[in-house]
Protein backbone atom coordinates (compact mmCIF):
# COMPACT_ATOMS: atom_id res chain seq x y z
CA UNK A 1 0.00 0.00 0.00
CA UNK A 2 2.70 2.35 1.22
CA UNK A 3 4.87 2.10 -1.77
CA UNK A 4 1.66 3.19 -3.78
CA UNK A 5 1.10 6.31 -1.31
CA UNK A 6 4.68 7.01 -1.73
CA UNK A 7 4.88 7.17 -5.55
CA UNK A 8 1.33 8.71 -6.48
CA UNK A 9 1.59 11.11 -3.37
CA UNK A 10 4.62 12.10 -2.06
CA UNK A 11 7.03 11.45 -5.54
CA UNK A 12 9.82 10.38 -3.46
CA UNK A 13 12.02 7.94 -5.38
CA UNK A 14 13.57 7.26 -1.57
CA UNK A 15 10.64 6.23 -0.23
CA UNK A 16 9.60 3.98 -2.85
CA UNK A 17 12.81 1.93 -2.66
CA UNK A 18 12.13 1.88 0.83
CA UNK A 19 8.62 0.46 0.56
CA UNK A 20 9.64 -1.42 -1.97
CA UNK A 21 12.18 -3.32 0.57
CA UNK A 22 9.83 -3.78 3.16
CA UNK A 23 7.34 -5.35 0.56
CA UNK A 24 10.20 -8.14 -0.44
CA UNK A 25 10.44 -9.08 2.67
CA UNK A 26 7.05 -9.83 3.87
CA UNK A 27 6.63 -11.66 0.47
CA UNK A 28 10.10 -13.48 1.30
CA UNK A 29 8.43 -14.75 4.44
CA UNK A 30 5.18 -15.58 3.55
CA UNK A 31 6.77 -17.26 0.97
CA UNK A 32 8.95 -19.60 3.17
CA UNK A 33 5.77 -19.60 5.56
CA UNK A 34 3.26 -20.94 2.97
CA UNK A 35 5.62 -23.37 1.48
CA UNK A 36 6.32 -25.13 4.56
CA UNK A 37 2.42 -25.00 5.26
CA UNK A 38 2.13 -26.68 2.31
CA UNK A 39 4.26 -29.46 3.25
CA UNK A 40 2.11 -29.89 6.43
CA UNK A 41 -0.49 -30.36 3.69
CA UNK A 42 0.87 -32.52 2.11
CA UNK A 43 2.11 -34.81 4.60
CA UNK A 44 -1.25 -34.89 6.38
CA UNK A 45 -3.56 -35.66 3.23
CA UNK A 46 -0.61 -38.63 2.05
CA UNK A 47 -0.56 -37.21 -1.47
CA UNK A 48 1.52 -34.33 -3.66
CA UNK A 49 -0.32 -31.17 -3.61
CA UNK A 50 2.47 -28.24 -3.45
CA UNK A 51 2.47 -27.85 -7.41
CA UNK A 52 -1.40 -27.54 -7.00
CA UNK A 53 -0.93 -24.54 -4.30
CA UNK A 54 2.13 -23.22 -6.40
CA UNK A 55 -0.40 -23.23 -9.57
CA UNK A 56 -2.68 -21.40 -7.70
CA UNK A 57 -0.06 -18.85 -7.31
CA UNK A 58 0.26 -18.68 -11.10
CA UNK A 59 -3.06 -17.95 -11.19
CA UNK A 60 -2.54 -15.36 -8.84
CA UNK A 61 0.67 -13.56 -11.33
CA UNK A 62 -2.43 -13.64 -13.96
CA UNK A 63 -4.74 -11.85 -12.11
CA UNK A 64 -2.64 -9.73 -10.71
CA UNK A 65 -1.34 -8.56 -14.35
CA UNK A 66 -4.85 -8.64 -15.62
CA UNK A 67 -6.05 -6.01 -13.22
CA UNK A 68 -3.40 -3.75 -13.32
CA UNK A 69 -4.14 -3.81 -16.60
CA UNK A 70 -7.61 -2.67 -15.99
CA UNK A 71 -6.64 -0.03 -13.87
CA UNK A 72 -3.97 1.41 -16.33
CA UNK A 73 -6.93 1.02 -19.05
CA UNK A 74 -9.56 3.15 -16.72
CA UNK A 75 -6.58 5.82 -15.38
CA UNK A 76 -6.63 4.14 -12.32
CA UNK A 77 -4.13 6.23 -9.89
CA UNK A 78 -1.22 4.19 -8.90
CA UNK A 79 -2.02 4.65 -4.79
CA UNK A 80 -5.40 4.30 -5.18
CA UNK A 81 -4.25 0.80 -7.10
CA UNK A 82 -1.98 -0.01 -4.48
CA UNK A 83 -4.67 0.77 -1.36
CA UNK A 84 -6.83 -1.67 -2.99
CA UNK A 85 -4.41 -4.14 -3.86
CA UNK A 86 -2.87 -3.99 -0.52
CA UNK A 87 -5.82 -4.50 1.30
CA UNK A 88 -7.50 -7.67 -0.43
CA UNK A 89 -3.74 -9.17 -0.05
CA UNK A 90 -3.62 -8.19 3.68
CA UNK A 91 -7.52 -9.61 4.26
CA UNK A 92 -6.54 -12.76 2.16
CA UNK A 93 -3.78 -13.76 4.28
CA UNK A 94 -5.21 -12.70 7.53
CA UNK A 95 -8.39 -15.09 6.81
CA UNK A 96 -6.19 -17.95 4.98
CA UNK A 97 -3.51 -17.96 7.77
CA UNK A 98 -6.27 -18.94 10.49
CA UNK A 99 -6.01 -22.41 9.12
CA UNK A 100 -2.37 -22.97 9.21
CA UNK A 101 -0.91 -25.25 12.00
CA UNK A 102 1.97 -26.65 13.08
CA UNK A 103 3.31 -30.31 12.54
CA UNK A 104 5.15 -32.28 15.22
CA UNK A 105 4.29 -35.44 13.74
CA UNK A 106 7.55 -37.09 12.84
CA UNK A 107 10.30 -35.14 14.77
CA UNK A 108 9.70 -33.04 18.41
CA UNK A 109 10.61 -29.91 18.32
CA UNK A 110 13.19 -28.70 21.14
CA UNK A 111 13.27 -25.00 22.18
CA UNK A 112 16.09 -23.89 20.45
CA UNK A 113 15.37 -25.29 17.06
CA UNK A 114 17.58 -25.32 14.03
CA UNK A 115 19.74 -22.65 12.92
CA UNK A 116 19.46 -20.98 9.44
CA UNK A 117 23.45 -21.27 9.16
CA UNK A 118 23.81 -24.70 9.69
CA UNK A 119 21.12 -24.77 6.51
CA UNK A 120 23.64 -23.56 4.41
CA UNK A 121 26.47 -25.39 5.43
CA UNK A 122 24.60 -28.92 4.23
CA UNK A 123 25.22 -29.60 0.75
CA UNK A 124 22.10 -31.29 -0.38
CA UNK A 125 20.07 -28.24 0.73
CA UNK A 126 22.54 -25.52 -1.14
CA UNK A 127 22.30 -28.03 -4.39
CA UNK A 128 18.79 -27.76 -4.34
CA UNK A 129 19.04 -24.07 -4.45
CA UNK A 130 21.15 -24.59 -7.40
CA UNK A 131 18.47 -26.69 -8.87
CA UNK A 132 15.88 -23.77 -8.44
CA UNK A 133 18.30 -21.93 -9.61
CA UNK A 134 18.33 -23.15 -13.05
CA UNK A 135 14.91 -23.96 -13.26
CA UNK A 136 13.56 -20.71 -12.12
CA UNK A 137 15.71 -18.83 -14.41
CA UNK A 138 13.77 -21.11 -17.07
CA UNK A 139 10.33 -19.73 -15.97
CA UNK A 140 11.64 -16.26 -15.10
CA UNK A 141 12.97 -15.45 -18.90
CA UNK A 142 9.71 -16.64 -19.92
CA UNK A 143 8.10 -13.73 -17.88
CA UNK A 144 10.74 -10.95 -18.96
CA UNK A 145 11.79 -11.96 -22.40
CA UNK A 146 9.27 -14.10 -24.83
CA UNK A 147 7.02 -11.38 -25.74
CA UNK A 148 9.59 -9.36 -26.57
CA UNK A 149 11.93 -12.13 -28.39
CA UNK A 150 8.45 -12.89 -30.79
CA UNK A 151 8.00 -9.30 -31.75
CA UNK A 152 11.70 -8.61 -32.50
CA UNK A 153 13.41 -12.31 -33.37
CA UNK A 154 10.40 -13.53 -35.21
CA UNK A 155 8.83 -10.35 -36.43
CA UNK A 156 5.22 -10.04 -34.87
CA UNK A 157 3.52 -7.66 -33.13
CA UNK A 158 3.26 -6.95 -29.54
CA UNK A 159 0.13 -8.55 -29.01
CA UNK A 160 1.32 -11.59 -30.35
CA UNK A 161 3.96 -11.68 -28.32
CA UNK A 162 1.99 -11.42 -25.28
CA UNK A 163 -0.55 -14.31 -26.71
CA UNK A 164 2.65 -16.47 -26.42
CA UNK A 165 3.63 -15.95 -23.22
CA UNK A 166 -0.09 -16.36 -22.04
CA UNK A 167 0.12 -19.60 -24.16
CA UNK A 168 3.54 -20.85 -21.90
CA UNK A 169 1.70 -19.70 -18.68
CA UNK A 170 -1.16 -21.31 -19.07
CA UNK A 171 0.66 -24.54 -19.97
CA UNK A 172 2.89 -24.13 -16.52
CA UNK A 173 -0.41 -23.43 -14.88
CA UNK A 174 -2.12 -26.70 -16.01
CA UNK A 175 0.98 -28.34 -15.31
CA UNK A 176 1.44 -27.45 -12.09
CA UNK A 177 -2.44 -27.72 -11.05
CA UNK A 178 -2.93 -31.37 -12.67
CA UNK A 179 -0.24 -33.13 -12.20
CA UNK A 180 -0.43 -34.28 -8.48
CA UNK A 181 -1.32 -38.02 -9.12
CA UNK A 182 1.36 -38.39 -11.71
CA UNK A 183 4.01 -37.26 -9.13
CA UNK A 184 2.51 -40.08 -6.84
CA UNK A 185 3.27 -42.66 -9.38
CA UNK A 186 6.79 -41.74 -10.66
CA UNK A 187 8.08 -39.97 -7.75
CA UNK A 188 10.24 -36.57 -7.72
CA UNK A 189 13.58 -37.07 -8.98
CA UNK A 190 11.89 -38.64 -12.59
CA UNK A 191 9.31 -35.80 -12.79
CA UNK A 192 11.59 -33.49 -12.03
CA UNK A 193 14.19 -35.11 -14.78
CA UNK A 194 11.13 -35.23 -17.02
CA UNK A 195 10.41 -31.47 -16.57
CA UNK A 196 14.15 -30.66 -17.48
CA UNK A 197 13.69 -32.57 -20.89
CA UNK A 198 10.90 -31.07 -21.52
CA UNK A 199 12.37 -27.48 -20.50
CA UNK A 200 15.29 -28.14 -22.61
CA UNK A 201 13.56 -28.87 -25.91
CA UNK A 202 11.55 -26.02 -25.64
CA UNK A 203 13.94 -23.58 -25.06
CA UNK A 204 15.99 -24.77 -28.22
CA UNK A 205 13.00 -25.33 -30.33
CA UNK A 206 11.79 -21.54 -29.00
CA UNK A 207 15.29 -20.38 -29.60
CA UNK A 208 16.22 -21.47 -32.87
CA UNK A 209 13.15 -23.15 -34.62
CA UNK A 210 12.64 -19.68 -36.73
CA UNK A 211 9.22 -21.01 -36.88
CA UNK A 212 6.33 -18.99 -35.74
CA UNK A 213 3.79 -21.88 -34.98
CA UNK A 214 6.82 -24.07 -34.11
CA UNK A 215 7.84 -21.07 -31.44
CA UNK A 216 4.15 -21.83 -29.66
CA UNK A 217 4.27 -25.43 -29.44
CA UNK A 218 7.57 -25.10 -28.22
CA UNK A 219 6.52 -22.44 -25.33
CA UNK A 220 3.70 -25.30 -24.46
CA UNK A 221 6.58 -27.74 -24.05
CA UNK A 222 8.93 -25.20 -22.53
CA UNK A 223 5.63 -23.97 -19.94
CA UNK A 224 5.31 -27.69 -18.73
CA UNK A 225 9.24 -28.32 -18.41
CA UNK A 226 9.26 -25.05 -16.07
CA UNK A 227 6.19 -25.69 -14.09
CA UNK A 228 7.43 -28.72 -11.61
CA UNK A 229 10.72 -28.03 -10.05
CA UNK A 230 10.24 -25.08 -7.82
CA UNK A 231 6.93 -26.74 -6.12
CA UNK A 232 8.77 -30.19 -5.84
CA UNK A 233 12.09 -28.81 -4.33
CA UNK A 234 10.12 -26.77 -2.09
CA UNK A 235 8.61 -30.49 -0.84
CA UNK A 236 12.03 -31.94 -0.77
CA UNK A 237 13.30 -29.27 1.52
CA UNK A 238 10.51 -29.82 3.71
CA UNK A 239 10.41 -33.25 4.29
CA UNK A 240 11.98 -32.84 7.70
CA UNK A 241 9.36 -30.88 9.61
CA UNK A 242 12.31 -29.76 12.20
CA UNK A 243 14.53 -28.25 9.53
CA UNK A 244 11.65 -27.35 6.81
CA UNK A 245 11.81 -23.75 7.71
CA UNK A 246 15.14 -23.11 7.32
CA UNK A 247 15.72 -25.27 5.00
CA UNK A 248 13.26 -23.71 2.67
CA UNK A 249 14.58 -20.19 3.47
CA UNK A 250 17.75 -21.43 1.88
CA UNK A 251 16.62 -22.87 -1.06
CA UNK A 252 14.22 -19.42 -1.89
CA UNK A 253 16.99 -17.33 -1.20
CA UNK A 254 19.02 -19.27 -4.23
CA UNK A 255 16.58 -19.45 -6.18
CA UNK A 256 15.03 -16.44 -6.68
CA UNK A 257 18.61 -15.05 -7.43
CA UNK A 258 17.60 -16.26 -10.99
CA UNK A 259 14.54 -13.73 -10.62
CA UNK A 260 17.23 -11.02 -9.45
CA UNK A 261 20.45 -11.41 -12.06
CA UNK A 262 18.45 -13.64 -14.60
CA UNK A 263 17.01 -10.68 -16.85
CA UNK A 264 19.72 -8.20 -16.91
CA UNK A 265 22.61 -11.11 -17.72
CA UNK A 266 20.41 -12.08 -20.34
CA UNK A 267 19.87 -8.76 -21.36
CA UNK A 268 23.81 -7.99 -21.19
CA UNK A 269 24.23 -11.30 -23.23
CA UNK A 270 21.42 -10.78 -25.99
CA UNK A 271 23.35 -7.68 -26.86
CA UNK A 272 26.12 -9.55 -27.59
CA UNK A 273 24.73 -12.44 -29.56
CA UNK A 274 20.85 -11.55 -29.73
CA UNK A 275 18.41 -12.15 -27.84
CA UNK A 276 17.05 -15.39 -29.13
CA UNK A 277 20.28 -17.51 -28.97
CA UNK A 278 20.86 -15.88 -24.99
CA UNK A 279 17.41 -17.70 -24.34
CA UNK A 280 18.63 -20.30 -25.77
CA UNK A 281 21.95 -20.49 -23.71
CA UNK A 282 19.44 -21.45 -20.44
CA UNK A 283 19.70 -24.91 -21.53
CA UNK A 284 23.12 -25.28 -19.95
CA UNK A 285 21.36 -24.31 -16.36
CA UNK A 286 18.58 -26.65 -17.47
CA UNK A 287 21.26 -29.47 -18.02
CA UNK A 288 22.65 -28.78 -14.73
CA UNK A 289 19.49 -29.09 -12.92
CA UNK A 290 18.38 -32.63 -14.58
CA UNK A 291 22.33 -33.75 -13.02
CA UNK A 292 21.34 -32.28 -9.71
CA UNK A 293 17.60 -33.90 -9.92
CA UNK A 294 18.44 -37.11 -7.76
CA UNK A 295 18.92 -34.46 -4.44
CA UNK A 296 15.12 -34.15 -4.35
CA UNK A 297 14.47 -37.66 -3.47
CA UNK A 298 14.86 -36.82 0.44
CA UNK A 299 17.36 -36.45 3.39
CA UNK A 300 18.67 -39.84 4.40
CA UNK A 301 20.59 -37.80 7.21
CA UNK A 302 17.58 -36.97 8.83
CA UNK A 303 16.60 -40.51 9.71
CA UNK A 304 19.71 -40.58 12.27
CA UNK A 305 19.83 -37.31 13.09
CA UNK A 306 19.13 -36.80 16.47
CA UNK A 307 19.96 -33.52 17.69
CA UNK A 308 19.70 -30.44 15.64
Amino acid sequence: MLVGVSTGVFGSAVATGVFLFTQGLGSASWNVASNVQGAVMERALGKSIMPALHGFFSIGTVIGAGLGALAAHMGLPLQYHYLLMGLIIVGTVLYSSRFYGEDFSRTPRTSSGPSLSRAWKEPQTVLLGILVLGMALAEGAAGDWVALALADGYGTSEATGAVGYGVFVTAMTLTRLLSGDLILRLGRVIMIRASAICAFVGVLIFAFGHNLPLAFAALVVWGIGAALTFPLAMSAASDDPLHSATRVAVVSTIGYGAFLGGPPLLGLLAGAIGLLPALGSISLLIVLAFMLSKNTAGYPQDEKRTDN
